[in-house]
């Protein structure tokens, strides 16, 4: 037992020069003299002149403060660590082996951790992330898909300390929904999220056969950042059909039973979006305003063009051939992204928010085709 002390020891003190290397990836010196300089700003007299730029600078502020209290914890846990593995060789004292494997795995996944936040160095990667899910064609077996998948992400978000706000819920027909979109605030939310946008493909015994049989569904996730700059995009009232109607689903007590909720159509792209938890009916055509500005101004960048008036929309057809990750839960269980060739046999944990290894894989892969351009 001794010997497993002395390999992790060895293993331990060899992460300080991993952990150094980190912090040059993070940029913690740079970090450090930015923050003085945005501290600085905030001293000045005339700073909450300007509400829109006072709220930029506090929330870097506070980022650059998390990025370097999150880096300096680390380093110190592994001081801790190997101090406390060297007392344990010193004395002869097996009992600490399981403790000190245990800090060992948790500081090589939190810097693994870190060392992916490099990855989100994209334009919006920073920003809160607008998910939607769609169910595609089969009725009932998508629709319930479709909701299983709301599940997965708001599982995830919630585990990796994201605020999940639910802003639309559409029921399915007997099971699962029609359409769902939440926000997801937090910072890198997008970043991370990014990895699920796309096709998804079930295969499974159906619940909702009697006889049983192996039935394959879709359904898709479509994801996009919170632009800060969405105002920019100008809307012709003639272009918008707007409804209200009454909210429904699995909001509960949080959603009004009322006719406020608004649902959008914008007439030239044929794109829909909606939102049913705000107080009012008012509110809720804001917000729903907000998505459309938002999902408008993804896919003119996305596509590069010039104007809002040449988007046609996303026609991506949600089946077989478009998937980005299967879920096979029957004859055998596997989630395989077909992408990065990511895959594990534990599709329950997958379904419970364990996205982080399809996330990492799906970063390192796209960094690396980053880099050959």
């Amino acid at each position: 037992m001794i010997v497993a002390l002395e390999n992790a020891k060895h293993q331990l003190t060899a992460m300080r020069s991993d952990l150094k290397e980190l912090g040059l990836s993070l940029r913690i010196e740079e970090t450090r003299a930015n923050l003085k300089d945005l501290e600085a700003q905030t001293l000045d007299p005339a700073f909450w002149n300007s509400a829109e730029n006072s709220s930029k600078v506090l929330q870097a502020v506070k980022q650059s403060q998390d990025k370097i209290e999150g880096y300096e914890k680390l380093c110190a846990r592994l001081e801790d660590a190997i101090a406390l593995c060297e007392m344990a060789i010193e004395e002869n004292d097996e009992s600490f082996v399981d403790e000190v494997q245990g800090e060992l795995e948790a500081i090589a996944a939190e810097e693994e951790h870190r060392r992916i936040e490099v990855l989100l160095s994209g334009e919006y990667d920073g920003s809160n992330a607008i998910v939607s899910f769609h169910p595609g064609a089969g009725g009932t077996e998508a629709q319930d898909w479709a909701q299983m998948l709301y599940r997965m992400i708001t599982r995830w978000a919630e585990k990796s300390g994201f605020r999940v706000k639910l802003t639309d819920w559409l029921d399915g027909d007997g099971a699962g929904i029609k359409s769902a979109t939440i926000m997801v605030e937090g910072h890198n939310a997008y970043g991370y999220l990014k990895s699920e946008n796309g096709v998804h493909r079930l295969v499974r015994v159906s619940p909702f056969d009697a006889n049983g049989r192996r039935q394959t569904s879709f359904a898709s996730i479509e994801v996009m950042p919170e632009f800060e700059d969405v105002d920019k995009v100008v809307l012709r009232e003639e272009d918008l059909e707007i409804t209200a109607h009454r909210s429904s689903g699995a909001g509960g007590q949080h959603i009004n039973k009322t006719d406020s909720a608004i649902r959008i159509v914008h007439k030239p792209t044929g794109i829909v979006v909606g939102c049913q938890t705000e107080r009012s009916q008012l509110q809720n055509k804001e917000t729903a305003l907000h998505m459309l500005k938002a999902k408008l101004m993804e896919i003119k960048l996305r596509e590069r063009l010039e104007t809002i008036e040449e988007i046609q929309g996303n026609k991506t057809n949600i089946e077989w051939g478009a998937q980005i990750r299967s879920y096979v839960f029957m004859p055998y269980t596997l989630v395989k992204d077909t992408r990065t060739g990511y895959e594990t046999g534990n599709v329950q944990a997958v379904m419970d928010g364990d996205l982080d290894g399809f996330i990492n894989a799906y970063l390192k892969m796209t960094s690396a085709q980053e880099g050959k351009k």
